[in-house]
C-alpha cells in the first residue's frame, strides 16, 4: 500500500554516477588543454632564445671583423668598402633576428603565459561552481531521504497501533480503558504518519525542483562555461599560430633589403677603381733613372802590341792581388738587403774617358794613384759596415716630409694646410665673437667689463700669426714640391744624371755615391751584416701606414697601404727589419707600420 511513496535507490545512485563520471572527463579533457597550452608556450620560448643566440653570435661576427681602426685609416677600395657594407647589412639583420624573438616574447609567450594563468583560474571556478552545485542537490536528496525514512517509521509504528486496537476491541475480556487507551494511541501513530507523510512529500517536491534546476540548468550552465573556456583556449592558441608567424613575416621586408644592400655592396665591387686608388696612393713622383754610364776600367791596363790586345797589369812591390777584392769577381747569387745584387759589369765594355771623369770630379785622389786610392777607401768604408744599422735606422722626422717621394710630400703638405686652414678658421670666429662681445660690453657695461674680453683677444690673435706663419711656411714647401713636380716632365734623361743622388737623397752623406759603386763591385763586404744563408723566417706582417724612400744604407723603401713580412722584431731602437714579397730586406721604422705578429700555428694575428 505505501510502496508507491518508497522507490528504489538505484536510479538516482546510477545517475549520479552517470553525472560523476561526466564531470571527471570534463575535468581532465580542460587540464589537457592548459597543459598543451604551456606546451605551446615552451616551445615558443625555445624559439625565441634560439633567435636571440643566433642574434648575439651574428652581432660577436661582425664586431670580430669590423675595423678596429678610424674609417680615415681604412683603406679606400672598392672591395674592402662593399665588404664592411655587408657587415653593416648582416648587423641590420642580426637586428632583425632580435625583433622577431622581442616581439615573441611580448606578443606570443607573454600574452601565452598570462592568458594561461587566467584560464587555471576560470576553470577552477567553474569547477567548483560545479562541486557547489553537486553538494547542494546531494543536501537535498539527503533530506528528501531523511523523510521518507521517517514517514515508513511512523507509517509502520500506525499499523502496529492499528492492529492493537483491533484485538482489544473485539477482545470480550478487553477492558474499556485498555480499549480507548488502544485508540487513542492508533489516532496518535496516524496522525504522525500522516504528518511524516506531508513532510516528505514536501520533501520530494522540493528535491524533485532542486534536481531538475541542476540537470536541466546548473549543470548545462557550467558544462556550457567549460565549453567556452575550452573553445576560447583553441581560439588563442589559433591566434598565437598566426601571431608566430606574423612576427616573422614582418620583417621579412627589411630583411629582403639587408640583403638586397648586400646585393648592391657585391656589385659596387670595381676593379678599374681600386687599381687607380692603388696607383694614387703609391704614385712618388720620382723621376725614373736614365741609362747607365760606359764606364771604362781598362784605363789602367798596359796596352802591347795593339790596342786590342790586354795584358795583365804588373803588380807593384810584388804583392799579389786579393781576389777577395778582385773587380771580376763574380757576386753570389743571394738575396741582398736590397734585392738582388748588381751584377758585375763587363770591364772590356767600359769607357775610360765617362770612368775617369766620374771619379776624379768627386775624389781627386783617384787621378793620382787609383788603386792606391781604392785600398785606402776599402780599409775605410769596411769599419762603417759595422755601423750601418745604428747610423741608418734613426727614425726620420722631417717637418717638411721631404723624406716623403715628391707626390706623398705634396699630400701630405696639402692635408696639414687644410688643417691649419681649418684652424685658423675656428681662430678668425672666436676673434669676430669676441669683438662682437667686447663692442656690447662697451655699449651696455652692466653686462661686464670689456677689458676682461683683452687678454683672450690677444691670445686668439697670436694664435691667428701662428697658424698664418705655419700655412705659408707649408705652402712654400708645396709650391716647392709642385715646382719640381711640373719642372721634371721637362727634363730628359742623360748620363749627368747618374753622378747625381737621386731626388730624395740630397740629405745623404757625401761619400754615398762612391759607396755605392764600391758596393756594386764589392758585394760580399756587405753580405756579412745583412747576408746570412738562410733566409730568416717570417715572424708576422705589418702593413705601411706612410710612405718610405730607404734611401739610407740598410733601409728598405715600401710604399704606404704595402704589405711586408716581419723577419726581426724591434729591439728598442724604433726600427723594425722587414722583407718584401719580392725578396728585398731592409729595416723600416716602426711608427710607420702596423704590425701584425703570428700567435699561433694556424697563423692567427693580433693587431698592435
Amino acid at each position: 500500500m505505501l510502496s508507491q511513496y518508497f522507490g528504489t535507490d538505484m536510479y538516482w545512485d546510477s545517475m549520479f554516477q552517470s553525472f560523476q563520471d561526466q564531470f571527471e572527463n570534463l575535468d581532465k579533457h580542460t587540464q589537457w588543454g592548459i597543459d598543451f597550452l604551456e606546451r605551446y608556450s615552451k616551445f615558443v620560448k625555445e624559439r625565441l632564445e634560439i633567435e636571440q643566440t643566433y642574434a648575439k653570435q651574428l652581432r660577436n661576427l661582425v664586431k670580430k671583423y669590423c675595423p678596429k681602426r678610424s674609417k680615415d685609416d681604412e683603406p679606400r677600395f672598392s672591395s674592402c668598402v662593399s665588404f664592411y657594407s655587408i657587415l653593416n647589412e648582416l648587423n641590420d639583420y642580426a637586428g632583425q633576428r632580435e625583433v622577431v624573438a622581442e616581439e615573441m616574447g611580448h606578443k606570443v609567450y607573454g600574452e601565452l603565459m598570462r592568458y594561461s594563468q587566467d584560464l587555471k583560474s576560470e576553470r577552477k571556478q567553474h569547477l567548483q561552481e560545479g562541486r557547489k552545485a553537486q553538494q547542494y542537490l546531494d543536501q537535498c536528496w539527503k533530506q528528501m531521504d531523511n523523510s521518507k525514512k521517517k514517514f515508513e517509521r511512523e507509517c509502520k509504528e500506525a499499523e502496529k497501533s492499528q492492529i492493537n486496537y483491533d484485538r482489544l476491541d473485539n477482545d470480550i475480556n478487553a477492558t474499556k480503558s485498555e480499549v480507548e487507551k488502544a485508540k487513542s494511541q492508533l489516532y496518535m501513530r496516524t496522525h504522525s504518519a500522516d504528518e511524516s507523510k506531508n513532510e516528505y512529500a514536501a520533501q520530494l517536491q522540493n528535491f524533485n525542483g532542486e534536481q531538475w534546476k541542476h540537470f536541466n540548468v546548473a549543470i548545462p550552465q557550467i558544462f556550457k562555461n567549460l565549453q567556452d573556456m575550452d573553445e576560447r583556449r583553441t581560439v588563442k592558441l589559433g591566434e598565437t599560430y598566426r601571431s608566430f608567424a606574423d612576427v616573422e613575416r614582418r620583417v621579412v621586408p627589411i630583411i629582403s633589403k639587408c640583403l638586397e644592400g648586400m646585393v648592391t655592396a657585391a656589385k659596387a665591387v670595381d676593379q678599374r677603381k681600386d687599381s687607380a686608388i692603388v696607383v694614387e696612393s703609391f704614385k712618388s713622383g720620382f723621376e725614373p733613372p736614365g741609362d747607365y754610364p760606359f764606364e771604362d776600367y781598362s784605363q789602367n791596363l798596359s796596352r802591347t802590341g795593339s790596342d786590342n790586345t790586354i795584358s795583365t797589369p804588373k803588380n807593384e812591390g810584388g804583392v799579389k792581388p786579393d781576389p777577395k777584392h778582385s773587380i771580376s769577381k763574380t757576386a753570389k747569387n743571394k738575396l741582398w738587403l736590397f734585392g738582388k745584387k748588381p751584377k758585375v759589369r763587363d770591364s772590356s765594355s767600359l769607357n775610360t774617358n765617362t770612368f775617369s771623369h766620374c771619379f776624379t770630379t768627386l775624389f781627386p785622389k783617384f787621378a793620382s794613384d787609383p788603386i792606391a786610392f781604392c785600398l785606402s777607401e776599402m780599409r775605410t768604408v769596411k769599419p762603417r759596415i759595422a755601423s750601418f744599422r745604428g747610423l741608418k735606422r734613426r727614425a726620420p722626422s722631417l717637418e717638411d716630409f721631404s723624406h716623403l717621394p715628391p707626390e706623398q710630400r705634396r699630400k701630405r703638405l696639402q692635408a696639414r694646410i687644410d688643417e691649419l686652414s681649418k684652424e685658423l678658421q675656428k681662430e678668425v670666429d672666436q676673434r669676430d665673437a669676441l669683438n662682437k662681445m667686447k663692442d656690447v660690453y662697451e655699449k651696455n657695461p652692466q653686462m661686464g667689463d670689456p677689458q676682461s674680453l683683452q687678454p683672450k683677444i690677444s691670445e686668439t690673435m697670436c694664435n691667428m700669426e701662428k697658424l698664418r706663419s705655419e700655412i705659408h711656411k707649408n705652402e712654400s714647401w708645396l709650391s716647392e714640391v709642385e715646382g719640381k713636380v711640373s719642372s721634371r716632365g721637362d727634363r730628359r734623361p742623360s748620363a749627368d744624371v747618374n753622378h747625381h743622388a737621386p731626388h730624395g737623397r740630397e740629405r745623404s752623406e757625401g761619400t754615398q755615391t762612391h759607396q755605392d759603386w764600391y758596393r756594386s763591385y764589392h758585394p760580399d763586404e756587405f753580405d756579412d751584416e745583412f747576408d746570412d744563408d738562410d733566409p730568416l723566417p717570417v715572424i708576422g706582417h705589418c702593413k705601411a701606414l706612410y710612405s718610405f724612400n730607404g734611401t739610407n744604407e740598410g733601409t728598405l723603401l715600401m710604399k704606404e697601404n704595402e704589405v711586408l713580412y716581419i723577419i726581426e722584431e724591434d729591439k728598442g731602437d724604433g726600427w723594425t727589419r722587414a722583407r718584401k714579397q719580392s725578396g728585398e730586406e731592409g729595416y723600416v721604422p716602426t711608427s710607420y707600420v702596423e704590425i701584425a705578429m703570428e700567435k699561433n700555428s694556424k697563423g692567427a694575428v693580433t693587431y698592435i
